[in-house]
């Protein structure tokens, strides 16, 4: 994937319309979480959220004073896209094993067989939103791979959100060398935002 330092101009607020309403849906009531499609409705809509937020977040700090992205160069627009799916299709992962492990322990819950059912049926939906093909389909292939190493009983503690935090490391097209100096803030931005997440959840599923 091609790396840039971001040597950009030509920035116009309107053109980045999703980033704007990414940080406008986060402070947008909540719905109580009370069945499955509330569950997928819930990981669907804060997996899109943290990926976008992290992504965009780290790529305007690496631009300096500007906030906004709006870039001529295609290649560099088609390495962000690429950046966002394979991140949002990770991010989708570890929100439904960390949901799904959390509602087993503290709730009994006795459905984590529809894990995969839940995120099939994301990724079945984001690919007709144009999420590629190749990165729909890696993404389930990775889905079972963790699924079968699947403890229940613990992952919502063991560091439940770590692989969406490297992979917003490794797709997000910065030159590797600042990338490099960056690792820590990084994957610290990405834990972060899933620990908002984490709360809302809690309070989300509350009776």
């Amino acid at each position: 994937m091609l790396k840039y330092r971001l040597n950009l101009k030509d920035i116009k607020l309107e053109d980045f319309r999703v980033y704007l309403l990414a940080l406008f849906k986060g402070i947008l009531p909540k719905k109580k979480i009370k069945n499955n499609e509330d569950l997928k409705s819930f990981i669907q809509k804060k997996s899109a959220w943290v990926s976008q937020v992290t992504l965009y977040n780290y790529l305007k700090t690496r631009m300096g004073t500007k906030w906004v992205l709006h870039f001529d160069d295609e290649k560099f627009l088609a390495s962000i896209n690429t950046a966002k799916w394979n991140i949002y299709s990770v991010a989708l992962q570890d929100l439904t094993f960390y949901s799904l492990s959390y509602l087993k322990v503290f709730y009994n819950y006795q459905e984590t067989d529809q894990a995969k059912t839940i995120y099939d049926e994301i990724i079945n939906q984001e690919f007709k939103n144009g999420m590629p093909e190749e990165i729909s389909t890696s993404g389930k292939e990775k889905f079972e791979e963790r699924l079968k190493k699947m403890d229940w009983d613990t992952y919502y503690k063991s560091w439940p959100f770590n692989e969406s935090a490297l992979a917003l490391y490794e797709w997000a097209p910065i030159a590797e060398e600042l990338k490099t100096l960056d690792r820590k803030i990084v994957l610290n931005s990405m834990i972060l935002k899933w620990d908002n997440i984490k709360d809302e959840f809690a309070k989300l599923i509350k009776v």
